[in-house]
């Protein structure tokens, strides 16, 4: 069987690969620097866990088949240079994944967020339904093994991110795909790393829109004024179709849909932001051949993707939510959709502010009353993050001026954090923790317990 060497085999998307090209019988091998859970352990239950972590060209030998690399690495990363210096093939994962799919119908779900809930909402259902789908997708969804999938089935449903495709393919990952269907979820100005204007960053998107094919399919969040805007490129032979949130209601803190078809049926998931996901999924499923019916009957055991608004614990007069919410757009649908569901109920918010954009001065104004729903808000500042990024010290009374949120407190030590959550009174109060990080590996199971609340 061929031979795979991942560098930066720890990243998300690039250790399930290397899970489902195992499980197809290739020969895997990785390196990486740093690995974090649950990659590592995924990798170690599956041998093949880099024995040590650092980067060894003396890996790269000339029986490799392919080197797929990362966009963690850098583009002078020494097994990255052996690989070219020997002639390999080498593919970022989005190439690979298009050569590899290149005879399936490719479903493409973009946008800045929501891709990853609707893309497992469709799977969920497609599952559920017996249906036979390839997939890779950016979070852990109950009832799948792993987050990547490759068979022989005629379809495939990608995760498309906006992130560019390694560091020697500086072209946004989801263009590599070459979509049959794309769905956009919405556009916010992310990734200011590499993205350094907003049209820079609207500009991969439209080139998406762009590249539709003769007789392809894009759908869009049509109450996003930016992404509206970007649609009017769309080549005529492709049909395009907006989407706004699914009618519903809520009833004793129950979100329940008033269906298509005439019926209602109670859902898991809440909140205008989930709403539209949910109708951007149901319209993806129908292109696949899902009826509107079943489409509902399956929905409704969808509990959401891991860190999407996930139950960490719960009492009579309490519920614990944890987020993957922090681009701006996102932690304002988040801390929303919790204040709707239970308005009566005071809420208090942390969001750790940890990926490149947020921790940049300069992009803090976008954060503007992003926690206004909140009755108390906390944002915590992780220092290690910091260090490890190189950005310089934010100072609390920055993050005030531009969060504009009168109770709002700054904190930067785990420690801290835990001490002033135990102190808060908890009966008919709502905690929601934010983050892309893990509030320096703070101990939500136990924060849980100590409030009082019993484990999900």
């Amino acid at each position: 069987m061929p031979k795979i060497h991942f560098i930066a085999i720890g990243g998300a998307a690039m250790h399930n690969l290397a899970l489902a090209l195992q499980v197809q019988g290739y020969i895997i091998s990785g390196s990486d620097d740093e690995i974090y859970e649950p990659s590592k352990s995924l990798l170690a239950q599956h041998g093949i866990l880099p024995e040590s972590f650092g980067w060894f060209p003396e890996k790269i030998t000339s029986d490799v088949d392919c080197v797929i690399v990362g966009m963690h690495a850098r583009a002078d990363n020494p097994e990255l240079l052996k690989a070219q210096e020997l002639g390999l093939r080498i593919e970022s994962y989005p190439s690979f994944l298009y050569e590899h799919s290149k005879n399936k119908q490719r479903i493409i779900i973009a946008g800045s967020h929501g891709k990853t809930s609707i893309t497992s909402m469709v799977l969920h259902v497609l599952k559920a339904l017996h249906k036979k789908f390839d997939y890779l997708v950016g979070a852990r969804i109950e009832g799948f093994d792993l987050m990547a999938s490759l068979s022989d089935a005629p379809i495939i449903i990608i995760e498309g991110d906006e992130y560019l495709a390694s560091p020697i393919d500086r072209r946004a990952k989801f263009l590599l795909y070459q979509a049959h269907i794309a769905l956009i979820s919405g556009i916010a100005w992310d990734h200011i790393n590499v993205y350094p204007t907003f049209e820079s960053y609207t500009e991969s998107f439209e080139k998406l829109i762009q590249s539709m094919p003769k007789a392809g399919n894009l759908f869009f969040d049509q109450t996003d004024t930016t992404l509206e805007q970007l649609t009017e490129s769309c080549p005529d032979h492709t049909e395009k179709t907006g989407y706004a949130a699914h009618p519903s209601y809520i009833k004793n803190g129950q979100t329940i849909l008033k269906g298509l078809d005439g019926k209602e049926y109670e859902i898991q998931i809440f909140g205008e932001h989930s709403l539209k996901n949910l109708n951007g999924a149901r319209l993806l499923c129908e292109q696949v051949g899902v009826s509107t019916s079943d489409f509902y009957q399956a929905i409704q055991s969808f509990k959401g993707a891991a860190k999407r608004l996930e139950l960490v614990g719960k009492s009579d007069s309490c519920l614990f939510y944890k987020d993957f919410a922090h681009a701006p757009s996102k932690v304002k649908a988040t801390t929303q959709a919790v204040k709707n569901q239970y308005p009566q109920r005071k809420l208090i918010a942390c969001l750790e502010l940890h990926t490149f954009s947020s921790l940049n001065p300069a992009f803090l104004p976008h954060y503007a009353k992003t926690l206004q729903a909140a009755d108390v808000a906390v944002v915590y500042l992780s220092e290690h993050a910091r260090e490890i990024k190189r950005m310089d010290r934010m100072e609390d009374n920055q993050v005030q001026q531009y969060f504009e949120h009168p109770n709002l407190l700054i904190l930067r030590n785990p420690a801290d954090l835990m001490a002033h959550l135990l102190k808060q009174s908890w009966p008919q109060s709502n905690l929601l923790m934010m983050s892309s990080g893990t509030f320096d590996g703070l101990d939500f199971i136990s924060l849980a317990k100590q409030m009082g609340l019993s484990i999900e």
